[in-house]
């Protein structure tokens, strides 16, 4: 659902993050939909970049620090994804993607 509204640019995003819209995935890796279950994880991926968050199913308003941290994760894959072109020598401003070797000479 989060991911939706991203791609819907429903959220304020700069322009370098806007490249990466339609690159964002949000996969639940938890082994059940449920907040409440005993642990809950939650990846950001965008191409072969990615962040896994865990939760506490206990903690307060646990669907709203859920979306700010997507949020804050999807922002510092664009950080990183945008560093690795510039380093790279690809200076177009119109690049969406990141070949495979890119990624990985990163490592």
């Amino acid at each position: 659902m989060i991911e939706d509204s991203i791609h819907a640019g429903k959220y304020q995003l700069d322009d370098q993050q806007k490249h990466f819209i339609d690159s964002v995935h949000v996969i639940n890796r938890s082994d059940s939909d449920d907040l409440k279950s005993s642990e809950i994880k939650i990846e950001v991926r965008i191409q072969d970049l990615y962040i896994l968050s865990n939760y506490l199913p206990n903690i307060q308003h646990m669907p709203g620090v859920i979306e700010i941290d997507i949020l804050d994760s999807f922002k510092m894959l664009c950080r990183r994804l945008g560093r690795m072109i510039n380093n790279s020598g690809d200076h177009s401003k119109d690049t969406t993607t990141i070949s495979t070797d890119k990624l990985r000479l990163s490592k």
